[in-house]
């Protein structure tokens, strides 16, 4: 579908930003931290069934500002791989939807962030039921209003997942996924591919920081130090502590891409046909038009998250995200 349809402003890449690293790296290379203290957080924790807990930031918009507007539903950003509710991407969302008149709740994954003083076990692709606990006890006071939802790259994945699984049950009024891995086996292996090197050992990295301040079994914390690829990670480390056989098996069961016919929300989902670590073939082989509920946004250029383009420093994805709840909303 082009992007130009539906209302959505069209994605062209601003100076310095060009090409698919440029425009992945922008928030890195500037180290952005987009500020919220305008908007006091309130912690919020979400008891898992096995003893865990997940811990989010609560932010309402303020009622004094011209943009906020009463009654607007709530929007959960979801965080990716490594990340946290303090990842560049997620602040800036927020903030924008602040401004906006939304209140907003980052969400650390299970073992991500905040949460992982308050976890013994840890997130992945595929652990929507950690979603639908959480979403299972918000009450009239954080969703009276309903409910949005945004997941980027990994945290995209595991939203869509979600959705497929609840199918007409999800008490969702909209979703948005940005640049999410919905064939994890081919986002592996680009991930893994020679130019991706340094995007790879990043990544590496910061899975055996989120490993080691989690209680592993002797076995895979002996074994952890040797790790050198994220696919030995998810076969070795992963796939024993969640039960599954192997990265294989991990990665058959836990993407999202065979539960995509099964959305009944009307669901947004923003890829950038250059991303460096999820191959656009995952969704071009998707039958759009099979399931009204999607509405596929592809952009030529824009990265991984990133998205850097014309019309101000907002990010693409974020403009064209308000505008979707705009509907949604109404």
């Amino acid at each position: 579908m082009p992007t130009g349809t539906l209302g959505f402003p069209r994605f062209r890449s601003r100076f310095p930003w060009w090409g698919r690293d440029l425009q992945t790296l922008r928030n890195y290379i500037l180290n952005i931290e987009p500020p919220l203290a305008d908007y006091p957080a309130e912690r919020l924790e979400f008891p898992l069934g096995d003893g865990d807990r997940l811990v989010g930031s609560l932010h309402r918009p303020d009622p004094q500002a011209g943009s906020a507007e009463p009654g607007r539903p709530l929007v959960i950003l979801i965080h990716g791989l490594t990340g946290s509710e303090d990842s560049s991407y997620v602040r800036t969302s927020a903030r924008h939807l602040l401004a906006a008149g939304y209140p907003v709740l980052r969400l650390n994954l299970r073992g991500a962030g905040p949460s992982s003083a308050l976890c013994r076990s840890r997130y992945h692709a595929g652990r929507s039921e950690d979603l639908r606990q959480l979403i299972g006890q918000l009450d009239g006071r954080l969703a009276g209003r309903g409910l949005l939802l945004v997941g980027y790259s990994l945290g995209g994945n595991l939203l869509l997942k979600y959705l497929g699984e609840a199918g007409r049950r999800a008490m969702v009024l909209g979703a948005v996924s940005i640049s999410a891995p919905i064939d994890l086996d081919a986002a592996r292996h680009a991930i893994m591919r020679r130019r991706n090197r340094p995007y790879h050992r990043y990544l590496l990295n910061g899975l055996k920081r989120e490993s080691e301040l989690l209680e592993l079994p002797e076995e895979q914390r002996r074994i952890l130090p040797a790790i050198e690829t994220i696919y030995d990670y998810d076969d070795r480390i992963l796939s024993p502590l969640m039960g599954f056989t192997g990265a294989p098996d991990y990665y058959r069961r836990a993407m999202a891409l065979p539960l995509l016919p099964e959305i009944r929300v009307p669901t947004l989902i923003i890829h950038a046909r250059n991303d460096p670590w999820i191959p656009f073939a995952s969704y071009r082989g998707v039958d759009w038009a099979g399931n009204p509920r999607l509405v596929p946004l592809f952009a030529g250029g824009g990265g991984h998250v990133g998205f850097h383009g014309w019309g101000g420093p907002l990010p693409w994805h974020d403009r064209c995200m308000a505008l979707f709840f705009a509907r949604c909303a109404s």
